[in-house]
């Protein structure tokens, strides 16, 4: 049938095929499941079908894009379904994290890194409270000396984790570089460390950084 899930991922298997010369190899994107470190909560993530929405696929098929299902561990120590909602990723992001309050925060999007909407913070009734593109982060000097491949832009290298509270998540960027990010506001911070100096910034409007002003 033309709507069955192995119809759709032929079709995508024959899109990816023919972009091979011309754009990175990605792995198919799967339906997957992270839980927060209490296991009082997980999200499942399932890929959507707008691969025509996506950067270097014009011309392929759009339809619905990712969903996220928010489940929480009820007393019997079954889960619960508390929320579903659609993702603004036409594919699926390419990396998710669950806090303890079960808080989702997702990064990237599928054969699309640096592109769209990279970070997007959801409350756990599903319903999002922020999300940002590369240019709301950094400037776009800071954006050109990001690696740049055929279809990403690979502006995070490094570890990605909860703060100790649960109440952040820190993206790292580079050696000595990492973005904030927090969970219930949906605000960031750019901290850096130059020299003898630890800096960080909460806008990329200008250059002022915490404490000092950058360096023109």
């Amino acid at each position: 049938m033309m709507n069955s899930p192995n119809h759709w991922l032929a079709a995508l298997a024959v899109t990816v095929a023919s972009f091979t010369a011309a754009a990175d190899q990605w792995q198919r994107p799967e339906t997957k499941e992270v839980f927060s470190a209490s296991r009082d909560y997980f999200v499942r993530v399932t890929p959507g079908e707008s691969i025509g929405d996506t950067w270097g696929f014009k011309g392929a098929k759009k339809g619905k894009y990712a969903t996220a299902e928010f489940y929480r561990r009820e007393k019997d120590r079954s889960y619960k379904l508390v929320a579903e909602t659609s993702l603004p990723n036409p594919v699926a992001p390419v990396e998710f994290y669950v806090a303890n309050n079960g808080h989702l925060i997702t990064l990237d999007n599928w054969h699309n890194r640096g592109f769209g909407r990279v970070v997007v913070v959801l409350a756990p009734d599903g319903k999002q409270i922020k999300s940002y593109r590369l240019a709301d982060l950094f400037l776009d000097a800071e954006i050109e000396a990001f690696s740049h491949s055929t279809s990403s832009i690979r502006w995070h290298e490094g570890p990605t984790f909860f703060q100790q509270d649960q109440k952040t998540l820190l993206v790292t960027i580079k050696t000595g570089a990492s973005i904030e990010i927090d969970i219930v506001t949906g605000s960031f911070q750019l901290c850096e460390t130059q020299g003898t100096e630890f800096r960080c910034r909460n806008s990329n409007k200008d250059r002022k950084w915490r404490g000092y002003a950058s360096p023109e």
